[in-house]
C-alpha cells in the first residue's frame, strides 16, 4: 500500500524539545499591540535552534534573528485581530492532524516511533502543536493577503537574474524528464481464489490461538508493517484506503475481519485498540501476482509496442494514450515527481533501478521492457522514454526559467511583506526592551523608543 510502503525517516524536532529552564526571572521583552513576547519565549526558541545546529558563530546575532521572527509573528496576529480573521478549533485541528498523518505516512504508520522521537505521547504532541500551527496559519493568511495581487513579468525575472553575481549562482543538479508506457499483466481468478483461501486459513489459525503478529511477520506482503507484526499504529480517518477503513472502524477490540479488498491487494485486519476516531490495527496483506505466462506476454506486448513506435515514428504522448495501462496516460504518459509535482527529477528522487535505466538512454530513446512495482505495490512492466537529460550547471534563463521566475516572485513577495511590516510598525503600539534595541531589525523598521 502506498501509505504503508513509506520508508522510515528521521523526524526532526521543530517544536516541543526538552531544554533547561532559565534560572533568571522571566520578563516582558516586547509589546506589540495587545501581544507580548517574554524572555522565556526567546530562550525557548533559541534552545530549539541550538538543538538543531551544533555550532553557531554569533549567538547574539542568532538571538536577534529569532527575536525578529517572534515580533513578525505578533504583528501578523495583531493584524489578524484587526481584520477579524479567526480560525476555528476544527480548522486548527485539521491542520494538526494533516501534519501528524503526514509524519505517520513517512514511518509506515508507526505512532511509537514519533512518540519516541518527541519523548511525548501523541496527545501531548498534538496539544503542543496547536499553538504553533495556529500561529503559522495566521502568519500564512496575512502574508497571502498582502501578496495576493503580486505578479511578475519576464523583464523583472531577467533583472532579478542579471543582478546575481555569477560566482553566487548555485549549481543546479542534473535533472531528468521521462515518461513510461505501462502494461499491467492480468491476474487470473485462480490466483485471487488462492490468496483469499490463504487469508481465511490465517484467520482460522488466529481464532484457534496463534498470534496474528507472528503470521503477519511470516506472510504479509506489506514491508512497512510486516516486521512490526502487521501493526500500523494509531491513525485517524482518511489515512488509509476507504475500503480498509470502512471495515477497520467497525471492528471490536481483538476482532478479526473477513477478507477485505483494496487497490493494494487483499487483507485481513485485527483491531488492537480504538480511541474515539483513531484506531490502531494490524493487518496481513497478500498481493496477487500474475502468472509467469502473463508476465512473458506483457514483456512481448511491450516489445511489439516499442517496435511500432519506432517504425512508425509515433509521438510518445500519442503512444502513451493509446497503449499504456497507467493512469497518467491521459496527461501524456509523463512520470510526475511527487516531491515537487513537476516532471523534473534529480538523481536522488529516482528509484535506483529506474535511474540505472534512464541514465543509459539519450533524449528521445526508449528502453527495453522492464519490470517495476507501481505505487500500489503491484507488479507491472513498462518501457521508459527519456525526454530530456540536463547536466549539472549554473542556472540560466533558457533551461531554468521557471526556477528563476519562482525565486524572483518570492523575492518580490518578501519585499512587499517587509515594506508592509515597516509601515505597520508606524501605526502599531510597539515597545522593545532596551536590552534588545541593538538588534538590526529595530533600526531597519524604525521602531520608535
Amino acid at each position: 500500500m502506498k501509505r504503508f510502503l513509506a520508508a522510515c525517516i528521521f523526524i526532526c524536532y521543530y517544536f516541543s524539545i526538552s531544554y533547561a529552564q532559565n534560572s533568571t526571572i522571566d520578563e516582558i521583552i516586547a509589546i506589540i499591540g495587545k501581544e507580548i513576547i517574554m524572555k522565556s519565549d526567546l530562550e525557548k526558541e533559541f534552545a530549539l535552534y541550538a538543538s538543531q545546529y551544533n555550532t553557531m558563530d554569533n549567538i547574539e546575532e542568532t538571538k536577534c534573528g529569532i527575536f525578529e521572527h517572534l515580533v513578525r509573528q505578533k504583528l501578523y496576529i495583531h493584524q489578524a485581530d484587526l481584520d477579524s480573521i479567526v480560525f476555528t478549533d476544527a480548522e486548527v485541528d485539521a491542520r494538526v492532524n494533516y501534519q501528524i498523518n503526514y509524519w505517520l505516512a513517512q514511518v509506515g504508520g508507526n505512532t511509537k516511533m514519533i512518540e519516541e522521537a518527541y519523548k511525548k505521547s501523541m496527545e501531548e504532541i498534538k496539544k503542543d502543536m496547536r499553538e504553533i500551527v495556529h500561529t503559522q496559519m495566521i502568519s500564512d493568511r496575512i502574508q497571502q493577503d498582502i501578496t495576493s495581487d503580486i505578479t511578475i513579468t519576464p523583464s523583472e525575472v531577467k533583472r532579478f537574474f542579471d543582478k546575481i553575481p555569477y560566482d553566487s549562482l548555485p549549481t543546479v543538479e542534473p535533472s531528468y524528464e521521462f515518461g513510461h508506457i505501462v502494461k499491467m499483466p492480468p491476474i487470473n481468478e485462480e490466483e485471487i481464489a488462492s490468496i483469499k483461501a490463504r487469508l481465511n486459513e490465517y484467520r482460522e489459525r488466529v481464532l484457534r490461538g496463534e498470534k496474528f503478529s507472528m503470521l503477519a511477520r511470516l506472510y504479509s506482503d506489506d514491508p512497512g508493517s510486516a516486521s512490526k507484526g502487521g501493526e500500523l499504529g494509531f491513525v485517524e480517518r482518511g489515512t488509509l484506503y476507504p475500503e480498509f477503513e470502512a471495515v477497520a472502524f467497525n471492528l471490536k477490540s481483538g476482532e478479526i475481519s473477513q477478507v477485505v479488498q483494496t487497490k493494494a491487494g487483499y487483507h485481513i485486519i485485527q483491531m488492537i485498540e480504538r480511541k474515539g476516531e483513531k484506531i490502531n490495527v494490524a493487518h496481513i496483506l497478500l498481493q496477487p501476482k500474475p502468472s509467469v505466462d502473463e508476465q512473458v506476454k506483457a514483456i512481448e506486448w511491450l516489445d511489439s509496442v516499442r517496435n511500432v513506435i519506432l517504425t512508425q515514428k509515433m509521438d510518445f504522448t500519442k503512444a502513451a494514450k493509446e497503449f499504456s495501462d497507467d493512469m497518467n496516460k491521459n496527461s501524456g504518459g509523463w512520470v510526475v515527481n511527487p516531491y515537487n509535482n513537476s516532471t523534473k527529477f534529480e538523481k536522488e528522487s529516482i528509484e535506483p533501478a529506474t535511474f540505472s535505466t534512464i541514465n543509459k538512454l539519450i533524449p528521445g530513446e526508449y528502453s527495453q521492457p522492464m519490470a517495476y512495482v507501481n505505487e500500489d505495490g503491484k507488479m507491472a512492466y513498462r518501457i521508459l522514454y527519456l525526454k530530456s537529460k540536463v547536466a549539472a550547471h549554473k542556472p540560466n534563463l533558457r533551461e531554468d526559467y521557471d526556477l528563476i521566475k519562482n525565486a524572483a516572485l518570492e523575492e518580490k513577495k518578501q519585499n512587499m511583506v517587509n515594506q508592509w511590516l515597516i509601515n505597520k510598525v508606524q501605526t502599531t503600539n510597539i515597545k522593545i526592551n532596551e536590552q534588545y534595541r541593538n538588534c538590526p531589525f529595530v533600526k531597519e523598521w524604525n521602531i520608535p523608543e
